[in-house]
């Protein structure tokens, strides 16, 4: 009997590796809040999308920076656009990983050359 598969998508791995790296969750705990196991996905995820668990000064210094109360509206908004300029920028590196993916594909099966090559002249 096989095992069932689950395929999640690259907003939903982003979104639950940034949760991640920003809160004081555990992986075990993030998975029994999205209902998915596995031993390793939010790891590999990590991997795939470039992100690094924080260290110990890094947990450090943002318990400290959790601790200021005296935000304003202005740095909330920073902060905001912050977050949504982050998730953009995984989303368009994973853009770029699918077309690269496409055209080396299709060089390979097409035989056609769509990349110019370095050094050739224009």
């Amino acid at each position: 009997m096989k095992k069932k598969v689950n395929r999640y998508t690259d907003e939903f791995k982003l979104k639950v590796v940034t949760e991640y790296v920003e809160t004081d969750i555990s992986q075990q705990e993030l998975k029994k809040k999205y209902g998915f196991g596995g031993s390793n996905c939010i790891s590999n995820w990590m991997l795939k999308f470039g992100m690094k668990t924080p260290n110990e000064a890094q947990l450090k210094l943002q318990g400290i920076m959790s601790g200021e109360q005296g935000k304003t509206h202005r740095e909330l908004e920073l902060e905001a656009e912050n977050q949504q300029l982050r998730e953009t920028l995984g989303y368009e590196q994973l853009r770029t990983l699918a077309l690269n993916k496409m055209i080396d594909i299709a060089e390979r099966d097409l035989n056609i050359t769509i990349r110019k090559k370095s050094g050739a002249k224009q």
